[in-house]
């Protein structure tokens, strides 16, 4: 259960390279450090709350039993694990992401939770921005805080469209650009008073000051539903949460 293998219809072997990915190296890097703490700041950072944040998004994605799903950008595995219930015994879930660190340490987690449907689950090391699976083979896809992280958003979203079944969805989880001043500077005001500090007794103050540009350089719930539109996606809609601080884009194949 520890090993990164595949068991879906992959693309020619020549597009491929397992180990090779054009994500950003200074961000993959970045993803790396913080994977041994990754869990724990995401539960005092959101006081719990990125818990409930998740789930919905996984129920918006729509997945159901026996579904093929994938969860990109997965991380530690926390969307992959509530997609796994979802597909249950029968179904199949990827988890794949560009951190060799956050994947090994997802790869543990699925081992000593050691949940009867977790065997549904592979691990991937790959890149979103060129998706090493066959065209229309996903029932349902998630990304929980990747978006706003990849190189190329428009590249990312096409790939999303590309492997979705006709009538699937893609349910996509992140920090929301707000255009309402008090919860803009209420965010920021986070970032600096709250996020950074409690990432300093950790030692990754400097790991998590990109957050505050990364907000600041994504983009919009309207413009988030414009890229799926673009991207081909016949529907979209975008879901302030968590006070406006979080932003769910749910769109339509």
């Amino acid at each position: 259960m520890h090993s990164l293998q595949f068991s879906v219809p992959l693309l020619p072997t020549s597009r491929f390279k397992r180990h090779s990915v054009r994500c950003a190296s200074d961000r993959q890097q970045l993803f790396n450090r913080i994977a041994p703490v990754y869990d724990n700041l995401n539960d005092l950072l959101s006081l719990g709350q990125h818990r409930i944040w998740k789930r919905m998004a996984v129920s918006w994605s729509g997945a159901k039993t026996g579904d093929s799903l994938l969860d990109l950008c997965c991380g530690s595995g926390d969307l992959t694990f509530l997609m796994s219930e979802k597909a249950g015994a029968d179904g199949k879930v990827i988890g794949l992401d560009f951190s060799k660190e956050q994947l090994s340490i997802a790869s543990s987690r699925q081992y000593l939770l050691s949940k009867a449907c977790y065997n549904n689950i592979e691990w991937v090391e790959g890149d979103a921005l060129d998706l090493p699976f066959s065209n229309g083979y996903f029932d349902a896809i998630t990304m929980g805080y990747g978006l706003r992280n990849v190189v190329d958003k428009r590249r990312a979203m096409q790939e999303m469209f590309r492997v979705l079944k006709p009538g699937s969805r893609v349910s996509i989880l992140d920090f929301n650009k707000s255009m309402q001043p008090f919860t803009a500077l209420f965010q920021e005001w986070m970032i600096d008073n709250v996020v950074v500090p409690t990432a300093t007794v950790y030692g990754l103050a400097k790991e998590y000051q990109y957050l505050k540009t990364s907000i600041d350089e994504f983009l919009t719930g309207k413009e988030l539903e414009k890229l799926a539109l673009d991207a081909g996606f016949s529907y979209a809609r975008h879901y302030e949460i968590g006070g406006g601080l979080m932003g769910n884009l749910v769109a339509t194949r």
